[in-house]
């Protein structure tokens, strides 16, 4: 990813803003957007911004776990299944 070719001024945007839609839509790469020199804000198309929250919550996720993992707060697969089963058998 080229960074250095998606990042804009607010000018620009004021004055080209479908042509910005339209690339982030056409390429899913943000473009970022300065004020003064300093990258203020990031323009992203829906799909990759969902697929980014998706990816953070898995990571969240995996996260979480590991914590579990570390205090010691698992599980042993046997006990689990047989927990399962008897689950399965009060339904």
């Amino acid at each position: 990813m080229n960074f250095v070719q998606n990042i804009q001024p607010i000018s620009y945007l004021k004055t080209n803003t479908s042509d910005v839609v339209k690339q982030v839509q056409e390429t899913r790469q943000p473009v970022m957007i300065t004020v003064n020199g300093k990258v203020q804000a990031v323009i992203q198309d829906p799909l990759s911004y969902q697929k980014m929250q998706d990816q953070l919550t898995m990571l969240r996720i995996l996260a979480h776990g590991q914590k579990q993992i570390e205090k010691g707060e698992v599980t042993d697969h046997e006990d689990l299944f047989a927990r399962f089963d008897a689950e399965d058998k009060e339904s």
